[in-house]
């Protein structure tokens, strides 16, 4: 992939269609049989589950350029877990999550106030 592109902001700016533009990613939202994204390295092309709400989409989006950007071929474990911790970074903003600690210590609350999933948020957590 292009790694030439500026970084992205993270965080609640973080916009993974614009990241994908930047990295000349294709990204196509289609009914999907089993998988809610895939990274298709061949064809330089993200597929994204139609039927996902936007929220989803937007994790999701984030983890697959995680594999383009990494350059991973397959879905391995070890590269799945690469690519959630790729989406993690760059879905969550370390001084948003300080932030929202400070009102809410909640967990959950805090999962939802970022708009991440906690498979992300974990990975994000756990590094």
């Amino acid at each position: 992939m292009n790694r030439t592109n500026p970084t992205p902001p993270r965080g609640r700016a973080y916009d993974p269609w614009a990241h994908a533009e930047q990295l000349g990613i294709e990204v196509v939202v289609r009914p999907l049989r089993t998988a809610h994204g895939l990274w298709l390295p061949d064809a330089g092309t993200i597929l994204l589950h139609s039927r996902l709400r936007v929220g989803a989409q937007r994790n999701v989006l984030a983890h697959e350029i995680g594999h383009a950007d990494l350059g991973h071929v397959d879905d391995r474990p070890k590269h799945e877990r690469q690519a959630d911790v790729y989406a993690a970074r760059n879905l969550i903003c370390p001084d948003e999550l300080e932030d929202l600690y400070k009102w809410c210590p909640d967990e959950q609350r805090v999962i939802s106030e970022l708009g991440v999933t906690r498979r992300l948020f974990r990975a994000f957590v756990l590094g």
